[in-house]
């Protein structure tokens, strides 16, 4: 069985961890980023057998890259702790990578219904992806919110945003890199009772999320 490290970055996600960590397949080994939280994240991550780390630094990126460094096996995946995804879609996702049919695997949202992906987060996520297709032709639908690859592939990929740019500049990377990309789509639910979304929350959140990717990819 391949073994693959499991970084949930988190920022106020108690509630959604109670339900999804016990979700996790025994393929994966979860490590929870710690991002600024109030809650009892870390206590919830701690008492249910995932790997916490603290990052000071806020940024999804800094989030992100904090679980990668820690992280002990070939293989690592990404998701978003707050419960809008299945963890068990990480298991096919994993198999393409691990078989060495693409070099890194990523999900194509596919919301179970409209509020749970607004119409401010819907356009900037399609205004970016549209682009990166277009100018670097980039194969995937989606900024890649879930997804498996390498650990010493990424390390060497050299992600240097810290915000919310980070899937957008791993997205334009790996593209021009000639990484071998494979998309799946993944069914997006709504969040976790007792969370909310610190960047489709609001039309602000968005806009913010929106600077920091087109920064990267200027």
């Amino acid at each position: 069985m391949t073994v693959c490290d499991l970084i949930l970055p988190c920022r106020n996600e108690g509630p959604a961890l109670l339900t999804l960590l016990p979700r996790v397949p025994a393929e994966f080994a979860p490590i929870v980023v710690d991002n600024g939280s109030t809650d009892d994240t870390a206590v919830v991550a701690q008492r249910l057998g995932a790997r916490v780390v603290v990052e000071q630094q806020a940024g999804y990126g800094a989030a992100v890259h904090a679980g990668l460094l820690v992280a002990t096996h070939d293989y690592v995946a990404f998701m978003d702790g707050d419960g809008s995804f299945d963890p068990d879609d990480l298991i096919p996702m994993l198999a393409g990578v691990s078989d060495g049919d693409a070099d890194l695997a990523v999900g194509r949202r596919r919301p179970s219904r409209r509020s749970v992906w607004p119409w401010h987060a819907r356009l900037g996520n399609a205004l970016i992806v549209a682009w990166l297709r277009h100018r670097i032709g980039m194969a995937a639908h989606d900024i890649a919110p879930i997804r498996v690859c390498r650990r010493e592939a990424l390390l060497d990929l050299d992600v240097q945003d810290r915000r919310f740019g980070y899937p957008g500049e791993l997205l334009q990377k790996a593209t021009t890199a000639g990484w071998r990309l494979a998309e799946r789509d993944v069914p997006y639910g709504p969040r976790a009772k007792g969370t909310r979304s610190k960047v489709s929350g609001s039309v602000v959140g968005t806009a913010r999320t929106a600077r920091d990717f087109w920064k990267v990819l200027g």
